[in-house]
């Protein structure tokens, strides 16, 4: 802990430069056209804060009338990015997303998203997009043993997933930018979880169809914001994840953009992507939001002793609550796949 503690010490006068700036930095201006269809006809959704992190700010998610289409508005800027993504998954926060990545939850979601593809194709090269520290490549890889792998990603986390084999080719860096130089590549490009959070999915989607050679097949999960969960949990709710989700596209949305970009969709399915932690998630939200701060380094202090004290027993106190709702979770989990609660959707679509 001495160490981390060091770390976050001497992270402390960078965000204290970066904050005194400004919150209003961070955000580009507030849009009155819906980014998806063009709709002037808009709402918001809701207001929330940065519940997994607790970083400072207040963010909205617009919905349009029209589409359905929901999108943070005002939208992080590239300065806003970069700030809220810090020490997430990387950096203070990259030993906790290890774990969560190697997870038996997170084993059982990726052998999932491997056998999307499994009845009918046979893949020799994948490229997965947004892929963190490959840990779904290295388990996709017992699915499919005759694929190779490679990796893309914005941040340092696919360069540790080539030095630790998970990958057999890291791509650091945009993919609207990069698909140039991938065209006509890969059989299979996959975007598990990764679509919500670009600043345009449509460029997302041309990138995809460019890398893919012609009959390959791209395979997309995104959280489902037409999911009741999303309705009855409101601001708590664990796949808004605000800031970094910019967008949440309607399943309908979607498949008619893959058919502009020169897809057809081979399947969608909003039952088996579901990911059983609603409660779970919706719980821990709330505690973030009630319990005192860690010692964090866009604070401008430590906490003091009291601050500590409490949020030790309140997180003591939690865990219980916590495992008993993740069981709840779990045995929910059947139902919700039946039904509107289920909480993400995927699609299979072929490149033309």
């Amino acid at each position: 802990m001495r160490g981390r503690a060091k770390q976050i010490a001497a992270r402390r006068p960078v965000y204290a430069q970066e904050l005194a700036r400004g919150l209003e930095t961070f955000f580009t201006p507030m849009r009155t056209r819906c980014p998806w269809c063009g709709s002037r006809h808009l709402s918001v959704r809701l207001r929330t804060r940065d519940h997994l992190q607790g970083k400072p700010g207040t963010f909205v998610l617009g919905e349009c009338l029209d589409c359905g289409h929901v999108f943070q508005n005002p939208r992080l800027s590239e300065d806003g990015l970069r700030f809220y993504y810090r020490d997430c998954y990387e950096g203070l926060g990259e030993a906790t997303m290890a774990r969560l990545g190697s997870s038996p939850l997170a084993l059982r979601l990726y052998r999932s998203r491997a056998r999307a593809v499994a009845p009918s194709i046979r893949p020799s090269l994948w490229l997965d997009v947004g892929t963190g520290h490959g840990h779904f490549c290295a388990e996709a890889g017992r699915i499919h043993p005759g694929t190779v792998f490679h990796g893309l990603d914005l941040g340092e986390g696919v360069e540790l997933a080539l030095s630790n084999g998970r990958v057999a080719q890291a791509h650091r860096g945009s993919f609207p930018e990069l698909a140039a130089q991938l065209a006509g590549q890969y059989d299979v490009v996959s975007m598990f979880h990764y679509l919500e959070h670009t600043t345009a999915p449509r460029a997302e989607l041309r990138a995809a169809h460019a890398a893919l050679r012609p009959g390959g097949h791209l395979v997309i999960e995104v959280p489902d914001p037409q999911s009741s969960a999303a309705r009855l949990l409101g601001k708590w709710w664990g796949p808004w994840l605000q800031p970094q989700h910019l967008h949440l596209i309607p399943l309908g949305n979607l498949c008619k953009a893959l058919t502009r970009e020169g897809f057809t969709v081979v399947s969608t399915d909003r039952r088996e992507p579901h990911v059983p932690t609603d409660l779970t998630s919706a719980a821990a939200n709330v505690l973030s939001a009630v319990l005192p701060s860690g010692d964090v380094p866009w604070l401008m202090r430590r906490p003091g002793r009291l601050s500590r004290v409490g949020r030790a027993l309140g997180l003591a106190a939690a865990v219980p609550v916590l495992l008993v709702l993740f069981g709840l979770d779990t045995l929910l989990a059947p139902l919700a796949r039946r039904t509107s609660l289920s909480n993400t959707y995927r699609v299979v679509a072929r490149r033309d």
